[in-house]
């Protein structure tokens, strides 16, 4: 029998790492993250337990690693949606569809997004990792195709007003509604309400 080839084998470590990740986001977002173990993950995945330890130094790389690629998927899914965008406003569009990408993510996975949050401001702090770099690359791009004319430090205020965003959605006894935040961000970067993915009709008197 002939050994695998280098891409057979790249594309087997794709797919078991895509397995740990997607089973990480599913268990820390039904069970939360400390009742979620590093072998619960590897038998949802369907993997040895040993594989985990090989692909990811530790529980909070890997969870931080899988959400950044949820956040990565969510978001590639919304800017390459039909029909896409083209022509004039065609940035516009596409910031609008980024922004609601987010913030949709904030309300449809709170305990997931809100451990995440916790994370980040936690002693372990931010992690660079390939997703976080594909996530960025994605929101840095937008900002090219909005119009910035400082794509490095308009993506960077964008990358921070939508966390700030969605810490707001999130915050425990003072939850902000997730409608008020996106007219808001939406009025600082002159979109139209139509625009993205809108939830309904604009919030009486506009941003707040």
């Amino acid at each position: 029998m002939s050994p695998r080839s280098a891409s057979v084998n790249e594309e087997l470590r794709r797919r078991s790492q895509a397995r740990l990740l997607e089973a990480t986001v599913d268990l820390v977002g039904e069970h939360g993250y400390e009742a979620t173990t590093l072998g619960d993950i590897a038998d949802r995945a369907g993997a040895a337990r040993g594989l985990v330890s090989y692909y990811f130094p530790g529980k909070r790389q890997l969870f931080q690693t899988a959400v950044h690629r949820l956040m990565h998927t969510e978001l590639a899914a919304a800017l390459e949606r039909e029909p896409v965008p083209e022509g004039e406003g065609a940035g516009r569009e596409l910031l609008a569809r980024a922004i609601d990408a987010i913030l949709g993510l904030a309300r449809d996975r709170p305990r997931l997004m809100r451990t995440h949050m916790a994370g980040i401001l936690a002693a372990e702090g931010f992690i660079q990792c390939p997703e976080q770099q594909r996530l960025a690359g994605l929101l840095r791009d937008t900002v090219v195709r909005y119009g910035s004319e400082d794509p490095d430090s308009d993506y960077q205020l964008l990358r921070a007003l939508l966390m700030g965003a969605v810490v707001a959605v999130l915050l425990p006894g003072a939850p902000m509604p997730a409608e008020k935040l996106r007219a808001e961000l939406f009025h600082r970067y002159g979109l139209g309400w139509e625009l993205g993915d809108p939830p309904g009709e604009e919030p009486p008197g506009g941003p707040v």
